[in-house]
């Protein structure tokens, strides 16, 4: 259930509703959108009556239910104000959301080494990117794959947010390794193997990172909406939905299936912004710059694509990994765009400029 406030609504009115509201045994939770104020109610509803609400105060203009099983999620907890997710990061905060410019995320499918998590964070914070993404635990689906070089690959993103100033990304597998990862990620992640290992989504609500929440190779839409929701009630604002491609028929020509729909399905359902990973959508890295493209146009918040300096000798992933050179090409690409649809601001440095920042690192490194 939400109350929709008068714009007129004094602060000292709100905090008198909010008390109000506890003695039915529900906890209110205030959003601040551009105009009004939403209160949300958190509990069971069921038999309290919104008249009952409404007699509260002149000052309160709607009393709504929320009718689906994602409350804080659905778009009606915020009326309409779609949630804007701000991360500190050594360059400046970057924030996610619907009304601001696209958010880039690159990097390698797993950290390998120092000189080649460097090397890349370098060359896609030349091309534009704000992020970088590496993989420190890796869930693989055979036993004998490389799974990530785990607690010492994180001190190796580290060293790359050190040098470049991105903010880092990288997921989590197990509640034991979360301090861990929350110490040096900016980001957490929950991959997509584990969007329903419901114990790691409460931790990670509890942990106070912004989170990012990919979806489950064969979840429904809703079930990934349930998933962010045990973020949302661990008391944690901050989910970041990424559509990371579904299991489908066609397993030759592609890894997964890229569902592009749900960019505008989930701006009817959640306030939350959206990121595609058109890299483990498809699978291959040709079709990763037509995907992007699409992505931008259907109005996605953020991208994550897998960039590798050989993608040939990459430890995993390597054929959906997009070269650096082919990745600066993309960005470039990219940028006119972004710009038609309002949503870029990052330039592309030049190659020169890449490959000057490239051997001052190669010199700084030895």
């Amino acid at each position: 259930m939400i109350i929709v406030m008068q714009s007129s609504a004094s602060t000292t009115e709100i905090e008198r509703i909010c008390k109000e509201l506890s003695r039915w045994n529900v906890t209110p939770e205030k959003t601040e959108g551009t105009h009004k104020v939403v209160i949300g109610l958190i509990g069971d509803t069921a038999e309290i009556d919104p008249q009952q609400i409404q007699n509260l105060s002149p000052c309160i203009e709607q009393v709504l239910r929320v009718k689906k099983p994602f409350k804080r999620a659905s778009k009606e907890f915020r009326h309409g104000n779609p949630t804007n997710v701000a991360v500190p990061t050594p360059n400046g905060p970057v924030t996610f959301g619907q009304n601001h410019p696209l958010v880039v995320v690159a990097g390698p499918c797993s950290v390998e080494n120092e000189e080649m998590i460097v090397e890349t964070a370098l060359a896609v914070k030349a091309a534009g990117a704000q992020f970088l993404r590496g993989g420190a635990y890796k869930p693989r689906t055979s036993p004998y794959a490389f799974q990530g070089h785990g607690e010492s690959a994180l001190s190796l993103l580290a060293k790359a947010r050190e040098v470049t100033g991105l903010g880092i990304i990288t997921e989590v597998m197990d509640t034991a390794d979360l301090d861990k990862v929350a110490d040096v990620a900016d980001v957490v992640q929950v991959g997509a193997r584990n969007m329903q290992n419901f114990s790691l989504l409460k931790k990670v609500g509890a942990a106070g990172k912004p989170v990012l929440l990919k979806r489950g190779l064969s979840a429904t839409i809703e079930e990934w909406l349930m998933s962010a929701e045990y973020i949302l009630a661990a008391g944690n604002p901050n989910v970041i939905l990424c559509e990371r491609g579904i299991r489908t028929f066609d397993k030759q020509y592609t890894r997964n299936t890229l569902d592009i729909s749900t960019i505008p399905v989930l701006r009817t359902l959640t306030h939350l912004p959206v990121m595609i990973d058109p890299s483990h959508a498809t699978g291959k890295s040709e079709f990763v710059p037509t995907m992007t493209m699409a992505a931008i146009a259907a109005g996605a918040d953020s991208l994550m694509i897998e960039v590798h300096p050989n993608p040939a000798k990459a430890l995993s992933d390597g054929p959906q990994s997009l070269t650096l050179e082919a990745f600066e090409q993309l960005m470039q690409e990219m940028a006119p765009l972004g710009k038609f649809f309002g949503r870029w601001t990052q330039g592309a440095i030049s190659t020169a400029m890449s490959k000057f920042a490239l051997q001052v690192s190669s010199t700084a490194l030895k």
